[in-house]
């Protein structure tokens, strides 16, 4: 096979994209399993949650890099500035662009149009405000090997990103599958009207499920910043392809969104192996376009009101 001679390198930077794959998809997910929509505006909160981390931690670590205990300290805080910035984002399209559509019984097009309008709106402001350059995140560490796989060089970045985004999603799906928030998104999920008969607060589940994915992009963001800095155009192709890894493993299901990040990071780059660096977006989407013609619900089926 083509890729033989790098089979594990290629692995392991596929989980890595895969991960951050996986953090962008559970965005759509939630949005897509309490709405039945797809928040095409999540591209954004991604990039907000990149300039929040950014802006937080230029204020605090400038240009020294810290060591120890205190680099770790520093990456909580940017997953924890990133997460707020994306949330942040995430409650205030919920509030401007879907609820005043929600109350007027609006037709699933006009969701549509307010989607891709407020995206565009923050992907412009954002260009305008921060400027046409990406910038880079304060180096918070050193970015070296820090194991070996089959051979295969494990870098800081890929560790760090590992772990964040594993303590992340596991906590999301806790939360989904054994909590009160949780239960509340899952009875709006599988049938919003009878939820509400039933006492369940709807606009209230639905902009916390909208903090939570935004919490995640946000986070997100600041993780992909890390390695290739923020710019505002940053948002739109992984969110692009976290859609299709959402898709890929079922959307509106949390841990088929979790499985199409990761195999669409590992596939995406074990497809680069056997073409070249300029194929890899179209072997992504074209990955979406098989899914959807073969198996539309996804792998894991698209029932977030079935989840345990």
């Amino acid at each position: 096979m083509c890729f033989t001679q790098n089979f594990w390198n290629l692995v392991v930077s596929g989980l890595y994209d895969g991960f951050l794959y996986a953090l962008i998809a559970l965005g759509y997910t939630l949005v897509y399993g309490v709405l039945q929509l797809i928040n095409f505006a999540h591209s954004e909160v991604f990039m907000s949650g990149g300039f929040a981390s950014y802006f937080i931690l230029h204020a605090l670590v400038g240009t020294n890099q810290p060591t120890g205990l205190a680099s770790v300290g520093y990456v909580a805080l940017g997953v924890l500035g990133g997460g707020a910035g994306g949330a942040a984002i995430a409650f205030l399209l919920e509030r401007v662009a879907y609820r005043p559509l929600r109350r007027r019984n609006a037709p699933r097009l006009a969701f549509l149009i307010s989607a891709i309008g407020a995206s565009y709106f923050l992907y412009n402001l954002a260009g305008k405000e921060f400027g046409r350059n990406a910038l880079e995140i304060p180096t918070l560490f050193t970015n070296g090997p820090v194991f070996s796989v089959f051979g295969a060089t494990v870098q800081t970045i890929y560790v760090v990103t590992a772990i964040a985004a594993l303590i992340m999603l596991v906590i999301v799906d806790r939360v989904v599958a054994m909590t009160r928030l949780g239960k509340g998104i899952r009875a709006v999920a599988q049938d919003a009207e009878t939820a509400s008969l039933m006492g369940v607060p709807i606009d209230r589940v639905i902009s916390q499920t909208f903090i939570i994915g935004g919490l995640l992009g946000g986070a997100a963001g600041f993780l992909f910043g890390l390695n290739a800095g923020v710019i505002f155009t940053m948002g739109f192709t992984p969110a692009l392809k976290a859609f299709t890894a959402a898709v890929l493993g079922g959307i509106g299901n949390i841990r088929g969104a979790v499985l199409g990040g990761l195999l669409l990071g590992i596939v995406e780059n074990l497809g680069v192996a056997c073409t070249q660096a300029s194929w890899r977006d179209v072997v992504a989407f074209g990955i979406l376009v098989l899914v959807l013609l073969i198996r539309p619900t996804g792998l894991l089926g698209e029932q977030l009101g079935r989840a345990a």
